[in-house]
């Protein structure tokens, strides 16, 4: 198996140079209601507003110059494809990013700012994702997988470096779970030098493939309903190595709903004068989901992301 703990610590070496040290901030109207010292971990600061950031110029700034010259090609709901596109600009490259029909359109504005030339295929992000590589292995681009890579995967994981020196001895960290790259790097990361902290995955009840798929023990391919967290929507693709690691790292699985995520988004934002995204929701909800059992304990919530278009917004405010 990938040794993704040094897959982590080999892109903190490569990346810190381009990427955000962010924030640490305490949370004093989420320890009143709970009892625990909580911190949240503001990723909603990285680079192109999301710790997607990290992955991708993890991923590229690995790539030698003839990789470069055949091309890039990924796909995403928004937020990959922007960082892939902050990523290429730093070696003078562009990508062709694949997007789901129903992509947001902030998230959209986002790639074409940061250079990406966008094509729109399938409903589903996995879907997406399928197509996506298919046209990268018939072209010879180099693919960029929005979280089935382990250079992908080792560049989330700094997240989690910077988590450990910046608040230590932590008993819980609540992370959004998607396609598992990101709590699969901070998972593999605190598994390896902080194994007592848990690691708790937070998903939308109506967009939980990858929780689902770990309760089956495989891939499953399951529809999804819309959701605020358009981060973490979509399914896995097949025979993706995140799979086994979630199944590793993870300790346990939160689903929360859409009106859980909406208050979480609005409480957060309201408390902290910052920007949330629907996906950063799912992990503050998932957290108020389990408040009473952490009383006393020091605990870390990942804001992951801040790009949520005004429509989402609007809909969401009382």
């Amino acid at each position: 198996m990938t040794d993704f703990a040094g897959a982590v610590a080999a892109a903190e070496r490569r990346v810190r140079a381009h990427a955000r040290e962010t924030p640490i901030e305490p949370s004093p109207a989420l320890a009143a209601g709970s009892g625990a010292s909580v911190f949240l971990k503001c990723e909603n600061l990285q680079h192109t507003g999301s710790f997607k950031a990290r992955g991708a110029l993890n991923k590229v700034l690995s790539l030698s110059p003839e990789e470069l010259a055949r091309g890039v090609v990924t796909a995403s709901t928004g937020n990959h494809g922007a960082a892939v596109g902050f990523a290429l600009r730093s070696v003078g490259a562009r990508a062709t990013v694949f997007v789901p029909e129903g992509a947001s359109p902030t998230k959209l504005a986002a790639i074409a700012r940061q250079g990406g030339e966008i094509r729109r295929h399938g409903a589903d992000s996995g879907e997406t994702e399928i197509f996506a590589r298919a046209h990268a292995e018939a072209t010879g681009a180099v693919w960029i997988s929005p979280y089935n890579d382990p250079l992908v995967i080792g560049g989330q994981g700094t997240t989690g470096v910077e988590l450990l020196r910046q608040v230590p001895d932590l008993d819980a960290v609540f992370v959004s779970l998607g396609g598992g790259g990101l709590i699969g790097g901070i998972g593999a990361w605190l598994k390896a030098h902080a194994p007592a902290t848990r690691v708790i995955a937070c998903s939308p009840v109506n967009s939980a493939v990858m929780m689902r798929s770990v309760e089956a023990g495989r891939i499953l391919t399951l529809d999804s309903l819309p959701t605020l967290s358009d981060g973490t929507a979509g399914g896995v693709e097949p025979g993706s190595i995140t799979f086994d690691l979630v199944r590793a790292v993870v300790d346990e699985h939160v689903a929360v709903g859409e009106d859980e995520i909406a208050a979480a988004m609005r409480d957060t934002m309201e408390a902290h004068h910052m920007m949330v995204e629907g996906a950063a929701g799912v992990a503050v909800a998932g957290f108020r989901r389990q408040a009473a059992r952490w009383s006393g304990a020091r605990v870390a919530i990942v804001l992951c992301g801040a790009n949520v278009s005004l429509s989402t917004l609007k809909s969401i405010l009382p």
